[in-house]
């Protein structure tokens, strides 16, 4: 990848319910966003869930920064406790997220292993060369997070799973004064997970 090229490659989720794995390109580095699984069907018999395959980014492991978790629902998270060994990366998380996915790695024996950086509610951090910013939104869970990814090669807006509710029944209101200035950023896509029929997020973009 060159200086001036950013690279947006799902290997899960797009087009899709449950397995999201998003990567993030740019310069030498991959930014992971979720890492979730899927509940199989009657088509399967006897499988109960499906992982996306990873193994564009295993043989790619050392320029691997960091994964980041939008939100606490098993099609975003369920994989990590599964996968992270052939990952052995940062782990980024808000409150209500890393302690759903500590539990998780404790039953795997992977607690001590995988530690989890906690990023606040509408916090910034910088993962490689990847410099994030979360955005408070809405949907059937606590804590689901927008991510705005900023990068020398430009900005996306990485939406997770979400929808507009002005009386959520948990959690927060979305932020909706902070995505209304995102309309005046250099914003150079919007990835996001949409289901139109019920203005909620659903594994489209």
């Amino acid at each position: 990848m060159k200086a001036d090229e950013l690279f947006f490659l799902p290997l899960g989720g797009a087009g899709e319910i449950g397995m999201n794995l998003n990567l993030y390109g740019h310069g030498d580095q991959w930014l992971m966003v979720d890492l979730g699984i899927t509940f199989a069907g009657p088509e399967l018999p006897g499988v109960d869930v499906l992982m996306p395959d990873p193994r564009f980014i295993v043989e790619r492991r050392d320029q691997l920064a960091g994964l980041l978790l939008t939100h606490a629902h098993e099609d975003h998270i369920g994989a990590v406790p599964y996968l992270w060994k052939q990952l052995q990366c940062p782990l980024y998380a808000t409150p209500f997220t890393r302690s759903m996915l500590e539990r998780k790695l404790k039953e795997a024996g992977l607690f001590e292993a995988a530690p989890i950086t906690e990023i606040p509610m509408s916090g910034r951090v910088s993962i490689g060369k990847f410099d994030i910013e979360l955005i408070t939104l809405t949907h059937s869970i606590p804590e689901p997070n927008a991510v705005v990814i900023r990068t020398a090669a430009g900005n996306v807006l990485h939406t997770g799973d979400w929808k507009l509710d002005d009386d959520p029944l948990v959690g927060d209101n979305f932020d909706e004064a902070r995505l209304k200035a995102l309309a005046d950023e250099d914003i150079l896509a919007m990835v996001c997970d949409l289901d139109q029929r019920t203005q909620c997020g659903g594994n489209r973009f």
